[in-house]
């Protein structure tokens, strides 16, 4: 058997800045969105004591919550940045996925919290001051708004930074329609519209959530990330010239944006670093796998029930 391990760093070095154009993880946008949204739960939460408004107290808390989530995602992305150690032979890059697992979880808590909130004030309806609400609903629609824009590069990439996304613009998404219930009760005097509104605001919010948490958990649990086709993989690497088995592939993510392969080669012929060095490359290029261990053997073994 002769494993590739002088190639591996060359591979993941060599192709790493070119198949990701994203930022760095780590960097000004959390601390700004931080500064700005603890800022805003401050604002609302005063407002909501001077309005005698739960919806605006609620969403406080809410937002509180998002500050906790960026803290959490940041200092996540912090980590990824460190280098690896003795002990933690992969780095910190995982901290990303656990932060946007975290991330969807208390997103749906806070819905949670939200809907509870909501269906109490359809039996016992409280007097507010909508025209008041209403402008402390569109800063905040500004204010996340603006948060959520400083994640929009790098969201397809990395998980963790998509999750920072989705719940910014959630939270403009509620603003947005603590705004319209505020309008509808000043013209209406209907107190029942502002929990209706805040119900359909949950639901959507959750079906946004569900594919985060969803693919979050799949990377914590170590499944081959969703944009990478594992039997088109198996299949190509198979396809090698002079390959006639493939086993133990295993794909999976490192990080957030860091994919890994490791697999077993059968070639007859043996290895050699012009072989591996073709395979690597082109791993990178068509699946935007970097991170790539491949171990060759001349034989496959009696009992390996997973060669193809």
């Amino acid at each position: 058997m002769i494993a590739m391990h002088g190639h591996h760093g060359h591979a993941h070095d060599h192709h790493h800045d070119h198949a990701h154009h994203h930022p760095a993880p780590a960097n000004k946008r959390y601390t700004v969105a931080i500064a700005l949204n603890l800022g805003f739960v401050i604002l609302e939460a005063g407002a909501g004591f001077v309005a005698n408004s739960t919806a605006l107290l609620s969403d406080a808390a809410h937002n509180l919550s998002d500050v906790l989530g960026l803290a959490l995602a940041g200092g996540a992305a912090w980590l990824a940045q460190r280098q690896s150690s003795e002990r933690r032979t992969y780095g910190y890059a995982k901290a990303t996925v656990l932060a946007a697992l975290a991330n969807a979880l208390v997103l749906v808590i806070a819905c949670g919290g939200i809907f509870w909130e909501a269906t109490s004030r359809f039996f016992a309806p409280e007097a507010t001051q909508p025209l008041f609400v209403m402008a402390v609903a569109a800063v905040g629609v500004v204010i996340n708004g603006a948060t959520a824009m400083l994640f929009l590069a790098g969201r397809k990439e990395d998980v963790n930074v998509r999750g920072a996304y989705l719940h910014m613009l959630a939270d403009a998404g509620v603003s947005a329609a603590v705004i319209v219930a505020g309008a509808a009760i000043w013209a209406t005097q209907w107190v029942w519209i502002d929990p209706a509104i805040s119900v359909a605001v949950v639901l959507l919010i959750l079906w946004g959530t569900w594919g985060l948490l969803r693919e979050s958990l799949d990377l914590a649990l170590d499944a081959a990330p969703a944009h990478i086709d594992v039997a088109a993989v198996r299949t190509f690497l198979a396809e090698q010239a002079g390959v006639t088995a493939v086993h133990d592939l295993h794909v999976w993510a490192m990080g957030a944006t860091k994919p890994a392969l490791t697999a077993h080669l059968v070639r007859p012929e043996g290895n050699d670093d012009a072989f591996l060095a073709r395979v690597s490359d082109a791993l990178a290029q068509r699946f935007g796998i970097n991170h790539v261990t491949l171990q060759i053997e001349r034989a496959a073994r009696d009992d390996c029930s997973d060669c193809h």
